[in-house]
């Protein structure tokens, strides 16, 4: 039987950096992934990196993060482009918030910058001017290509640190022994080592349902959209609007944030949780969504498979409020992830194993960071 120091059940994001940061400090490490490849939220997103929407240990986490991929794109193409971030404010009183966000950076030495309505409309051109009141732009930022960056990341510790990847290996079975701990498989393969770590995302039904079914964890369900390459159309960057200074975090933790109203006009894209994003990708291709809808974690199904058209028309009507190019959809999908009130899920089974998910959308932006946090902190190893 094949013996670790570590194994980590879950190679999305989450789980690939916990294996890239103890591999990284010297520890022999073993990546197990159920299915033949991730097809969770790690591939299912964005691929924004902005630790700007963060608030609190997260943001620290987020800038962290970035200087972690910028580490790891000077070795290998994790597909990411240091294209920056620019928050669009549609009225006064998201442009008061950003004002605001801009003075909380400068005080943190983050680098941010505002923008006048006519510095937007020459930055991104495509943007409809009735729309445009003014920016707030970070360029630090990154973007990646969700549907590659964890493929490039597994295969570049694979070859580097010698971490044992075996996709396509359902773990049923985890329990501490003598030694540490030890995993089973569905096909009986057992492995040993003296940690385990699961980061599952929001499957709760294999290991620790009842540990899972107590942790006060919901999905959530977003839906998203890809449209279609427009000829001679360059959105520079990560694009986010007005109702993302309205929803994301860190606007939240801005003075004014409780007495902003909620503009009625509003009303039914916030009732499901909608802010526009706009991401293109190396193709041309356009990303633009996305929707909220929750479900307790052990009831996820309640939320369907399929995608509302009524939700993607609602997107795709504020849409075409703020950007000229035509939107044609190409494909659309959902994407599962799973969060919790308390900002992540971190339990310890026994002092062998221990289960971290529920990092909500956070796992992008700020998952790197936090995961060589809890590498040292478990495992007392630095890199």
């Amino acid at each position: 039987m094949a013996t670790y120091d570590l194994i980590v059940i879950g190679a999305g994001a989450l789980g690939t950096f916990h294996a890239y940061h103890a591999a990284k400090a010297g520890q022999r490490v073993l990546l197990l992934e159920k299915d033949q490849y991730p097809i969770g939220a790690t591939v299912r997103n964005f691929g924004q990196v902005v630790p700007s929407g963060l608030a609190g240990r997260w943001f620290d986490y987020g800038r962290r993060s970035l200087e972690i991929y910028r580490d790891i794109q000077n070795q290998t193409d994790l597909t990411v482009r240091a294209n920056g971030s620019v928050y669009i404010a549609s009225d006064t009183d998201e442009w008061k918030l950003a004002n605001e966000l801009h003075d909380r950076y400068n005080h943190l030495g983050y680098a941010s910058e505002l923008l006048s309505k006519a510095q937007c409309l020459t930055k991104y051109p495509t943007l409809q001017a009735d729309y445009v009141v003014g920016g707030l732009y970070f360029p630090d930022e990154l973007s990646v290509e969700p549907e590659q960056m964890v493929h490039r990341l597994i295969a570049f510790i694979q070859k580097k640190y010698a971490v044992d990847y075996r996709p396509g290996s359902a773990v049923i079975d985890c329990q501490s022994n003598y030694s540490g701990a030890i995993v089973s498989l569905t096909n009986r393969q057992r492995f040993q080592a003296g940690r385990v770590i699961i980061c599952s995302g929001h499957e709760v039904r294999l290991l620790f349902p009842e540990v899972l079914a107590d942790a006060d964890l919901v999905v959530s369900k977003l839906q998203m959209l890809l449209v279609k390459p427009v000829s001679g159309i360059t959105l520079p960057g990560n694009i986010l609007t007005g109702l993302s200074i309205r929803r994301y975090e860190s606007f939240q933790a801005c003075p004014s944030f409780s007495t902003i109203p909620k503009p009625e006009h509003l009303a039914e894209l916030q009732r499901w949780g909608i802010h526009i994003l706009f991401k293109q990708a190396i193709d041309g291709s356009f990303i633009v969504g996305d929707s909220h809808e929750y479900a307790d974690a052990t009831k996820a199904e309640d939320l369907g498979y399929h995608t509302q058209d009524y939700i993607n028309d609602l997107m795709l009507a504020e849409a075409r409020r703020i950007v000229t190019f035509p939107l044609a959809v190409e494909k659309t999908w959902a994407g599962f992830y799973s969060q919790t009130k308390a900002e992540i899920f971190e339990h310890d089974v026994d002092e062998n194993i221990r289960i971290v998910t529920g990092i909500g959308g956070k796992g992008m932006s700020s998952g790197a960071g936090y995961a060589e946090a809890s590498i040292r902190q478990w495992l007392g190893v630095t890199a």
